[in-house]
């Protein structure tokens, strides 16, 4: 699936995972492209290929049930209409349904829906990995990678480079900033990844929040 408008160019593939592809600005591409691994079957993320961006439903670390990641990443996702894409867990009962909308910024809107018969937290974190370039955020040692986790609630936007990510902190506190410069067998990325806390929700019940990259 590929949209455009304005300065912004976009391309998803939905049957793998529902995952952003390329992210352009004035035909920039904004996403890390990886090392060339792309094998959607793989147990852990980065032995299927940590490029572009992903969902991280319904767990991030691995547990004995769910893998590594979540589920989302995974899955093939349904095409719903313009821009939007719903995507349903196996292993919980969860329904995403992300809408992407193109003009002066790129905005996504998120609804998180507890499509079981039982509470469930709804846990998702963004995952985009930018092309990382030195100065961002901070300056790292050629091979290394490392992972920041802020105070719950403390930020509501990050600047990189030409880029804003901004999302609303009441409804996504939770941010961990990861960086790679040359690591995990070359990738070079920076995710911003904004994440909800993870509430309760009842059978049927939804939550929804958004996210907004903008030029600067």
């Amino acid at each position: 699936m590929r949209m455009a408008d304005q300065r912004w160019e976009l391309e998803v593939r939905p049957e793998r995972g529902g995952r952003i592809t390329s992210l352009r600005l004035d035909g920039e591409e904004l996403l890390d492209q990886g090392i060339g691994v792309d094998q959607p079957t793989a147990k852990g993320f980065v032995e299927g290929g940590a490029f572009g961006w992903d969902e991280m439903v319904p767990n991030l670390e691995p547990t004995d049930t769910l893998p590594d990641h979540g589920e989302a990443w995974r899955l093939p996702w349904e095409v719903v209409g313009p821009g939007v894409m719903r995507c349903r867990g196996r292993l919980v009962p969860w329904e995403l349904e992300r809408s992407i909308s193109l003009g002066e910024a790129v905005d996504v809107k998120y609804v998180y829906r507890n499509a079981g018969e039982s509470p469930h937290a709804a846990f998702w974190c963004a995952h985009p990995l930018f092309k990382y370039e030195p100065g961002m955020v901070l300056n790292l040692a050629e091979g290394a990678s490392t992972k920041l986790f802020l105070p719950r609630g403390s930020i509501d936007r990050v600047r990189l480079g030409r880029i804003e990510v901004r999302w609303d902190a009441a409804l996504t506190p939770d941010v961990a900033i990861w960086i790679c410069n040359g690591d995990l067998g070359g990738y070079r990325q920076i995710a911003v990844e904004p994440a909800t806390a993870s509430p309760m929700l009842e059978p049927g019940e939804s939550l929804s929040w958004w996210l907004r990259i903008s030029a600067v």
